[in-house]
């Protein structure tokens, strides 16, 4: 069975368990003080163009989700988020357990808009009843979304002016930053996240690292005290050194760029051979995610050879499905399934 169904099915890239290993004697600090994750972040913020923004490094997504909220929000404050949202619909109520609820809003192919945030926001603040409903203070959104789909520039200074208007804090969630950045459709640098987002991370679980997210604070109220929640919720690694040993390799020339770039070609492969054989897609993606409506027997036909997520029934006789790349993903596999889909009978 050949895996397209998540990005995360590897280990971690050779150069990094080269590292790891090499280090393994090392004695070194706990809980991040040491000079690995000294130098990942030094990399980091070097990339970001922002010196004054605090980096910390935590171990996986629904954990960095968690503790960003946690640390921003007041008990009667929430989270604006498009329904299909990480945060809304794979995260188990994670949220929720925090005692923070998520705002979802309907989503367009997996974004939303300033606009939306700013009718939500009037919305709360123009009813008279407001006190008895949660209080919108941080926008939620995935660069890039669930849907694969990018925001633009000119959508992220839209949004993030509207929420410095409005005193919201803009978080980006960036699982897959990575294979973002590197799309041929983005217009989007690291520099600009820093700079239109109050909070970002950078993944590194599904781009190349064994597990571990890099948190971006840019603003200062929510730096102050932003170690005692990380510890709190448990994500205070004690031998944090294997964390910045991971990003201090992915960011020192370049590996995380380039492996996120190999993944989308791989992805284009599998895209250009679904558009060859006619078939649509829930929305357009140009990231490591593909998200194919196909007749559900030429998925049935596939599933002998390859995995894949099921995304939902689109009628009577086609679902959509999605196919994952990686970082580790092999051309030839990725080959191998556009073929099968350009001539595969069903």
């Amino acid at each position: 069975m050949i895996r397209f169904n998540c990005d995360y099915s590897e280990g971690a890239h050779p150069l990094i368990l080269e590292r790891l290993s090499s280090t393994n004697f090392e004695q070194t600090a706990g809980y991040g003080d040491d000079p690995h994750c000294q130098k990942a972040r030094e990399l980091i913020l070097k990339e970001c163009g922002n010196p004054d923004a605090d980096i910390y490094f935590l171990v996986g997504g629904t954990q960095t989700n968690t503790t960003i909220i946690s640390a921003a929000l007041r008990p009667w404050q929430g989270v604006l988020s498009a329904d299909t949202g990480h945060i809304n619909v794979h995260e188990s109520g994670a949220i929720e357990a925090t005692g923070h609820k998520v705002l979802a809003m309907p989503g367009t192919d997996g974004k939303i808009s300033a606009k939306q945030i700013e009718e939500a926001y009037k919305a709360h603040y123009e009813d008279e009843t407001q006190m008895h409903m949660v209080q919108p203070k941080m926008v939620y959104i995935s660069q890039p979304t669930e849907l694969g789909t990018l925001y633009s520039k000119a959508e992220l200074e839209a949004i993030s002016k509207v929420c410095r208007e409005k005193g919201l804090y803009l978080f980006a969630d960036g699982a897959r930053m990575g294979y973002g950045l590197m799309s041929e459709k983005n217009d989007v640098t690291l520099k600009d996240m820093a700079e239109l987002c109050d909070v970002f991370y950078i993944g590194g679980t599904k781009v190349g690292a064994l597990f571990g997210e890099a948190v971006v604070i840019t603003n200062n109220e929510l730096k102050k005290d932003f170690p005692y929640m990380i510890k709190q919720k448990g994500g205070l690694l004690a031998k944090g050194r294997l964390l910045g040993i991971q990003f201090e390799v992915l960011f020192e020339d370049g590996l995380y760029y380039r492996i996120s770039s190999y993944a989308d070609k791989a992805a284009d492969i599998i895209r250009q051979a679904c558009e060859k054989r006619g078939l649509g897609f829930l929305c357009p993606s140009y990231t490591n995610q593909q998200f194919p409506i196909m007749p559900d027997t030429m998925i049935k036909a596939l599933s002998e050879k390859y995995s894949y997520a099921e995304m939902g029934r689109i009628d009577e006789n086609h679902s959509a499905i999605r196919f994952c790349t990686s970082w580790a993903t092999k051309l030839e596999d990725a080959e191998a399934l556009a073929k099968d889909i350009e001539t595969i009978k069903y």
